[in-house]
């Protein structure tokens, strides 16, 4: 079988992020973005996903962390995309619900070429550490305008914005690992003959 791997770059007037993942990995991750917070949950991410992942980004911080954390949903959007081909064989859907502590959040996608979110994830309008959690719905729709699935995500629980974000991430991996998974008795998931 081929390897399902992928490197983006993206150079901007705001941002200079790059991305180097491989589907089919072990959860070898090494994530630098500037923003202490966003990097430990791209990390648990990406080995909830089962995904190798080298991820760098700089960004004008020094303005706010939203150029930053936009430009790696959007490169890690079009990693996973390129990465998936013409997205043959994978299970094309994947799901989670997943609890962190009294947090519970339920993560649900569909490799479809049709990009949608819906985020429903009440957190208190505060930083988390150094980092500002109004811009994880910006990191998503990043993510999912550029990878071409619709992802839903639901906080069913939660106080702690940390568990609920941590749930967040970890579902997203979760969810995303079955989704890729190749599926030896489908070769087109969809009746349409292509995704």
């Amino acid at each position: 079988m081929s390897e399902r791997s992928s490197v983006v770059e993206r150079i901007t007037g705001e941002t200079r992020v790059s991305v180097n993942l491989r589907l089919d990995g072990t959860g070898e991750v090494d994530v630098s973005t500037g923003i202490a917070f966003f990097d430990h949950m791209l990390t648990l991410f990406a080995f909830h996903a089962g995904f190798d992942l080298r991820l760098q980004a700089r960004g004008d911080l020094e303005v706010d962390q939203h150029h930053t954390v936009e430009d790696v949903g959007l490169c890690l959007g079009s990693a996973i995309r390129e990465a998936l081909g013409d997205k043959r064989g994978i299970r094309r859907y994947g799901w989670a619900l997943l609890p962190m502590d009294e947090a519970l959040c339920l993560t649900a996608l569909d490799i479809s070429g049709r990009p949608h979110l819906s985020y429903g994830v009440d957190l208190p309008v505060q930083l988390i550490s150094d980092f500002d959690p109004t811009c994880v719905r910006e990191f998503l729709q990043a993510l999912v305008n550029q990878g071409g699935f619709t992802l839903h995500v639901r906080g069913m629980a939660g106080e702690n914005p940390h568990h609920i974000l941590e749930a967040v991430f970890k579902g997203l991996g979760r969810a995303l690992r079955e989704a890729v998974l190749r599926d030896a008795g489908m070769e087109v998931p969809s009746t349409k003959g292509s995704l």
